[in-house]
């Protein structure tokens, strides 16, 4: 791999959910893209986050997706990289990414699903969260 996992920031493994989220029906959309490239330049979250590591965790992400354990070893990164208190804000960027496009495809819905259980997200918050990315991704 590319970049050396052990080392990996939380930001890292937010964007690595993104991808993820992104790759998952094999076909990233240009939304997609827009809605993780606004979310590293503008939220809090990701102030001073270097933006060409996008490049280097997308890379690591798909060669994860290109491994037969590699979903079971991308959650082990992101939960190594993570703080416990920040999974629902990596459930949410997930949500928001999948929303991004305004369609909601299976293979999305599954990992979505995936990234609930081994994050641990409690169902009424994933509820909450889901609603609110669905809220702010509505076409007119």
């Amino acid at each position: 791999m590319t970049l050396d996992t052990a080392n990996l920031t939380p930001q890292d493994a937010l964007v690595a959910m993104m991808i993820a989220v992104s790759m998952s029906d094999e076909n990233v959309r240009t939304s997609e893209l827009v809605a993780i490239q606004q979310a590293v330049n503008y939220l809090p979250i990701f102030a001073g986050y270097d933006v060409d590591r996008i490049k280097e965790i997308s890379q690591i992400t798909t060669e994860l997706f290109e491994e037969e354990e590699g979903l079971d070893a991308l959650f082990g990164m992101v939960r190594a990289a993570l703080p416990e208190h920040l999974y629902e804000t990596a459930y949410a960027f997930a949500c928001d990414v999948a929303a991004a496009d305004g369609a909601l495809y299976q293979p999305e819905l599954r990992l979505l699903e995936e990234i609930r259980y081994e994050l641990k997200i409690d169902r009424l918050h994933a509820a909450a969260i889901e609603r609110g990315s669905r809220a702010r991704h509505l076409k007119g």
